[in-house]
């Protein structure tokens, strides 16, 4: 299923693994400022929907976020009787500790310093919250959020 350019690839449980795949050389910058604007849009959306929800007596939903740019592998894997089109490597399991963060921060969008590296440009909607240690990852991270 394809979303503002994203390719949604994995439902995990209450969860789920989207990628943005740049088209060509050098066009990284725009794929990752059309990820964070998905993001945002979500967010919004969330919002309205929990005013919904709250409107009726329902509790709110939660909607944790995180992105990150590096290189994975993607491709069929497995055998015959249970074959998995999926995406692996170590940007996959930072981008799963990104999102962990986003409980212990309190916010609902992280973004990596390795994203926002991959298009500087969209520095000035992202706020610092410092370096922090992701479990499995050998060097501290810094993370950004939006104001």
């Amino acid at each position: 299923m394809q979303v503002a350019g994203g390719e949604i690839l994995k439902f995990l449980g209450d969860g789920l693994l989207a990628l943005f795949l740049p088209p060509g050389e050098g066009e990284l910058a725009s794929v990752a400022a059309a990820a964070l604007g998905a993001a945002q849009e979500i967010l919004g959306r969330m919002e309205a929907l929990n005013a919904a929800e709250r409107a009726a007596g329902h509790p709110a939903l939660v909607l944790d976020l995180a992105l990150h740019a590096g290189e994975v592998t993607y491709g069929n894997v497995g055998t015959a009787d249970r074959l998995d089109f999926t995406v692996i490597g170590a940007v996959v399991n930072e981008v799963s500790r990104l999102e962990g963060l986003c409980k212990q921060l309190d916010r609902q969008l992280l973004v990596s310093d390795c994203f926002l590296r991959a298009a500087p440009a969209l520095r000035p909607q992202l706020r610092s919250l410092g370096l922090h240690r992701l479990r499995g990852v050998r060097e501290a991270r810094e993370v950004y959020t939006v104001d």
